[in-house]
Parts: structure tokens; sequence; C-alpha cells
């Protein structure tokens, strides 16, 4: 099994500048496939024997091969998967490949960025379809290469050759291992035109099951995260933030602060005017820089800090009501009508039944493992970064603009990544750390406490769903309509207002294309409450109150939920949805049905447990959640779980079904015990005790998964799972208990209604 070569190699004054020297002949394996530049590598692609180095590959003359990973790894497996897809396409040995990260990659084009390695961001589910549309053409260029080198050598045509776990093949038997031909590999010039894919049924890697790269440095404790790094005599900072993002300082005294051993200063940090959310400072704050953490945190306890509140003000219980009253009122207006098929007002006239049902989202925090940080190095000629983010590129545009550095003078080194969850694709904390950096001259060492990481978030908004739907006689959904009322996460961000809506809800989302007669409308609240990206937006609020409800409407008509959603989806079709969108109802049907065999649905009437079922799309994937569960006095047990995904075609089936089972058990956990609120706009929630992660008691002991086997090219699953899994537990918790919970937090919900 491969394993990651450590980045941090050690190099010789001397050795480093021969290795410089050589970059100019090195081999490229990037983007653009014909245009050959010098990207930046981590030291760990500088090996004593500088053969056919590339943007991606880079191959020793022992046959070894290391593979970048360009895209952060937040535990969605993208170190695994990308790597993978690049050996299998050069017929490369697994047990011979080391993976790094590859850091941001980022060249001066006349003082303008150039992205060196094209995509790279991570937890938007578009890393394995970005990396199939480009990333086989750097393993196809790499094996073409190398049939280029070993045809010379052997004095055979290219086209009677074949690669093989690291070897050239000849005809006669003859073989060459890569490691031989790299030398002569690097110096043939690229072709002009794309190198020809294999064919899926040469693939080796791709379909087969590979553990995490990463694995065994994590469950020994040897990998190492962002916030191990340091950077020489970097000075600690732990920040003090106003609990207002409006607010501002009313009194400050930093006489005691300054006393404790290993402060060096106390500094004011406060948002710049007219930058969008997430790229400044979020609120303003009091930085204590000391020579260590302790220092730094004893100062700040010692801080007499006073904030003054801002001029605006709210509760989360405020918000909620004024999102209810919207969504009732049936003159209100829409801020936008998502989607309006057909003419619901004139065909619900006409129906035998109709159903009505609210349901309520809590806010929600990202509470990342690892709390936000940044080591930074600064001075007139260069900027050097860790940073544990989803983006380095809009890291990077963050840095440019507080330094006024050029493209090659900025370096961003991205280590894996201790959760992101969309989190770190905000940037806040680098503006705060290069800040720092510059006033105090020095590199510093930002490290954000779990209260500031609670309570300094760009938070999910809350949202009130109210839903109306009529059935004619034969129990056909004739009409459709949700109203729905949150606060945009992409408000402030230079989003157009015509486009706030897309955080919030998806033009597509279920049941569009299976009811003739459907309105989609959403209302926009203003809150002071920043927002921002969420594992699962706009999804994972919307599928619960569509799949709550598509569970009421079973039941109203007194029938097994399966049978009400098979006759909703219908029969096998390819539905047009708009925006080149389609919903494929035999995908969607299948992974229904798979878990409900898998659950062994046929006995849900029968059983004392409780059964719920789910389904739900997103973007050419597929995914359904069945939910047995049991109830003892008030103690909720999930005694089973299944998960089927369809994505097309699958790179690591193990890493698949880890992160399907991960993001399973993440939603299970936030629908049953998690929520933010808020008084006064201050966040009443300051560490696990009051955002309680759910323990393993309160989880089942597996979960569950199965893979839809495809050929189709490959959908992202890095958040897929996150939609159903909780309506599944609702409509479980229904079964079994009798109580409609319409409400989250599940727990608290369900104990008040018991």
């Amino acid at each position: 099994m491969s394993a990651r070569h450590e980045a941090s190699a050690q190099l010789s004054r001397r050795r480093f500048l021969q290795v410089l020297a050589g970059t100019a002949g090195a081999l490229i394996i990037g983007i653009p496939f014909a245009e050959a530049v010098d990207a930046p590598v981590p030291a760990a692609l500088l090996g004593d024997t500088l053969y056919g180095l590339g943007a991606y590959v880079r191959i020793d003359a022992d046959g070894s091969v290391i593979i970048g990973a360009r895209d952060p790894d937040t535990g969605t497996g993208t170190a695994t998967a990308l790597p993978r897809i690049i050996a299998d396409e050069m017929d490369a040995d697994w047990t011979r490949v080391s993976v790094v990260p590859l850091g941001l990659g980022v060249e001066d084009d006349n003082g303008k960025p150039r992205w060196a390695y094209g995509h790279q961001t991570s937890g938007l589910g578009d890393s394995i379809p970005a990396a199939w549309r480009d990333l086989r053409q750097a393993g196809a260029l790499a094996r073409w290469l190398l049939l280029q080198a070993a045809a010379r050598r052997l004095g055979v045509p290219a086209d009677r050759l074949r690669c093989e776990e690291g070897n050239i093949i000849a005809p006669d038997g003859r073989r060459l291992g890569f490691g031989a031909l790299a030398e002569a590999a690097a110096k043939i010039a690229p072709p002009a035109t794309p190198v020809p894919l294999k064919t899926p049924d040469r693939y080796t890697l791709i379909g087969q099951p590979a553990g995490d790269v990463d694995a065994r440095a994590i469950v020994t404790g040897q990998a190492l995260y962002a916030l191990d790094s340091y950077a020489g005599d970097a000075l600690i900072a732990v920040l003090s933030h106003c609990p207002w993002t409006d607010g501002s300082v009313e009194s400050l005294d930093t006489t005691d602060t300054l006393a404790v051993k290993g402060v060096v200063k106390v500094v004011r940090l406060k948002p710049e005017a007219g930058v969008p959310l997430g790229q400044t400072v979020r609120a303003p704050a009091i930085a204590v820089l000391a020579e260590t953490t302790w220092a730094a945190l004893q100062g700040r306890a010692k801080l007499k800090l006073q904030w003054k509140p801002g001029s605006q003000s709210e509760s989360s219980a405020w918000f909620e009501q004024q999102a209810a009253d919207l969504v009732n009122d049936k003159d209100a207006a829409p801020t936008t009508r998502v989607r309006n098929d057909g003419d619901i007002d004139t065909a619900g006239k006409k129906a035998a039944r109709r159903i009505e049902a609210t349901y309520v989202q809590p806010w929600l925090a990202h509470a990342t493992s690892e709390p936000m940080n940044c080591v930074v190095s600064v001075d007139k000629d260069s900027a050097s970064l860790v940073v544990p983010t989803q983006a380095p590129q809009q890291a990077w545009q963050v840095v440019q603009r507080l330094t006024g550095l050029g493209p090659a003078q900025i370096q961003i080194r991205v280590p894996r990544v201790g959760g992101g969850y969309g989190r770190r694709l905000d940037h806040d904390f680098v503006a705060e750390a290069v800040m720092l950096a510059k006033q105090v001259d020095k590199p510093v060492k930002l490290m954000w406490t779990r209260d500031e990481d609670l309570g300094q978030d760009y938070y999910r908004s809350a949202s009130v769903h109210k839903f109306s739907a009529t059935l004619d006689g034969k129990r056909q959904v004739v009409t459709w309509n949700q109203r729905m009322a949150s606060a945009s996460a992409l408000a402030q961000r230079g989003v157009p207002d015509n486009r706030l809506w897309t955080s919030e809800v998806d033009a597509h989302q279920l049941p569009a294309g299976l009811v003739p007669n459907l309105r989609n409308d959403w209302y926009a609240l203003p809150s002071v409450m920043p927002r921002g990206p969420a594992r699962g937006m706009p999804h994972l609020s919307n599928a619960f109150a569509v799949e709550s409800f598509v569970d009421e409407i079973a039941h109203s008509l007194k029938e097994d939920p399966l049978i009400t959603r098979q006759r909703l989806i219908g029969a096998p079709r390819s539905i047009a949805l708009g925006d080149g969108r389609t919903l494929d109802t035999a995908r969607l049907a299948n992974v229904l049905q798979l878990v409900a065999d898998r659950l062994g649905w046929k006995n849900w009437l029968r059983t004392v447990n409780g059964f719920g079922i789910a389904c739900w799309h997103i973007d050419g994937a597929y995914v359904a959640h069945a939910v047995e569960a049991s109830l003892q006095s008030d103690r909720l047990n999930i005694e089973r779980v299944v998960c089927a995904v369809d994505v097309g075609r699958v790179i690591n089936p193990l890493g698949l079904e880890k992160q399907i089972a991960g993001a399973t058990l993440d939603a299970l956990s936030t629908a049953l015990n998690l929520s933010i609120t808020y008084k006064d706009s201050q966040v009443q929630q300051h560490n696990w005790k009051d955002y309680p992660l759910a323990n393993m008691t309160q989880l089942p002991d597996t979960a569950e998964v199965i893979l839809v086997p495809g050929d189709r090219d490959p959908s992202g699953a890095s958040f897929l799972a996150m939609p159903t899994a909780a309506p599944a537990l609702a409509n479980a918790v229904f079964r079994v208990s009798a109580v409609r919970v319409r409400r989250l937090p599940l727990m608290k919900e369900l104990l008040r209604m018991l």
C-alpha cells in the first residue's frame, strides 16, 4: 500500500540549488498538457536523482513514483483518490507510489496569478469530477513519454509496447522499469494534442479498494496538521473577538496582560471596510502575542476588556418568528420564485385531498475538530503560510490583497486538514494572521480557542419550511407548494441579489420533475448573524423537510411510505430539470429499493421498532437512507442505518464507503443534538458541552453502505450522504413513537413531545 511521503525532506543548500538548476529540463506533467511550466513543487518531490519531475508526477531512478495530490484533504479521501487516477492512467505500481500534498500552485503571469494545478478546492463535491477531466490526461502523458523513451531504447514502435505495474514490456518479453526510462523520458517533448486515454477494461486501480494513504500516520499520531506547524521564532497569537460583528471596544487595559512573562504585544484588529465577508477580520478583536501558547492564553485571560454592542440586536427566537410569519402570510410576495411548474392554483381546486405541514431547522456551526489557525511569515519580498484551507487559491487572494506581493512571492502549504465542512472556504483567520505578522514584523502562529471557533463562525441559517400538497382520487400528488424563509449564506459576499437564493434551495430538488404543478418560493430574511457555506447546503435542510412531508403524505393515505415514494418517482425515465440537469428516476428508485431490501422493509408494519426511509439526488448522484430505531422510555436507540449511493464510476470503493459512512454519522449527530441559539446577537454555545456532538451510545454500531456500480463519469460525494439521514431517522421515530418531529434538533423536540 502507498505511504504518504514526508513533505519535510531535508536538503542541503548545495543540493537544493542543484535541484533548482535541474528543473528547467524536467518533465512537466500537468495542465495544460501541451505547455511546460516550472510549477512549484514541495520538497519531497526533490530527490537525489531528478528525472521526470512534473506538476504531479516524479519518477526516481530506482523506479519509485511520487504523485502530488492537488486538492486539500479534509477527510474526504482526495489524497488517495486523485493520485490513484493518475497512477492508473500511467500504469504505475501502486505499491511503489508515495503521495505528497502539493500545496498551492501559483505562477506569475505578467503580475497576475496562473494556477499551475488547475482545480484546488475540496468539500464542494467536485474534486473527483474535475480530476476525471484532467488528471487522467496527466497520467496518460506520463505513460506516453515513457513509452516513447522505451521505443527508442528497445527499437520497437511505441504502439507495440505495453505498460504494466511500472514496467514497459516488448512483444518479445523484454521489459524496462520506469526508473530506467525516466531520464530519457524527461528529455522528450510533449505532444501538441491530447494523449489517448485508457479504456475502462484496462483499469487496474480505478474501481479497486485502497486504504487512505495517511491512515497509518493518523492512527499512530504521526500525521501533521497546520496546528502542528511552526516557523522559526514565531510568536503565538490568541484572540478575543467582539461578540457583536458591528460592535467596538468600549474600554481596554492591557497592563496586567503585558506583565505576564512571555507576552510581547497586544494588537487591535478590525474588519476592513468594503471587503466581502470571509475575506477579512470577521469582527473587532484583541490579539495577544507571546513567546508561548501558555503565556498568550494567560495574557488573554488578564485583559481588562469591555465590548460595546453594535447598533443591531436580535435573537434566534425572534428570527424564527419572523420566518414563520413570512411563510404563513399567503399575501407575502416571495423574494424569489425559485420554480413554478404548471398551475398549482387551478389544479389544486379539483384535488381530493389536501395536506399541510411546517418544519423548522436550527442555526448550525461548523465545529471543526481542528480550530482555525494559520502560520505566517511575511517580509517585503515574500510571504510563506501553512494554512488548513479548503480553497488555497482564495487564501492566496487574501494574502495578496494585504501584502501587495506578486504571485510567485506567496507560498501556501496545505497539510491534511482537521475538518472543513465549508468553514475553511472562508479565510478571515488568514487575514488576521497576516495583519498580525505585518504589525510585529515576525512570524506568527495564530490559534483560535474552541470558544472563539463556535462564537465566531459563519453559521448556517435557521429556516422555516411550509408545505402544501394536494392529491387526486388515484393518490397521485397533483400540486406541491414549498415556502421557505431563511437568511442567505451569500449575503454581503458580492453575489447579485437575484442569486442569493442559491445557497438556500435547489431549483431541481425533489420532487421537481415528478409533480406536474410545483411551486418553490424563497423568502429572504435579514440577520446580523454572519453566514457562510456549510456541508450539505442547500440540500441538508430541504431534504429533511421534503422527505418528512412525503412521509406525512403516506401516513395520511394509510399506506407504506415506500410505496408512496415509488408512486411519486414513477416509471423509469430521464426527466429534464433545466440548466442541463436531468433526473434519472430508475437510479433514484434503485437506491431507494436497495436500502429498503437491506433493512428488511417488508416487515415495517410487524416490527416493534420503527422503520424510516428517505431518498435524494444531487448533481447526477443518487442517495437513500433507511433507519431502524427503537424507543425505551426516553431513550432513543438507532439500531441500524443503511445508505445506498449511486455516483457513477467509483474511483476508490473503500474510500467512498468510509466517506458515506462518515457523512451519515455526521448527519445523524447534527439532527439529534445540534443547534446554535443567540440572544442580543450573542451566541450562547461556547464549547462541546453546549454544542454536543453525538456520542457512541447515541449512534449505531455501524453505518451499512451499498455502492451501486456504474460506468458513467463519476459524480462528487463529499456531502452526498448528509441530506437523507435525518429525515429517515425522523420517519423511523414517528413509526416507533407516533411523535412527528418537525423541528430539529430531534432529541430535544422528541423529549418535549413524549
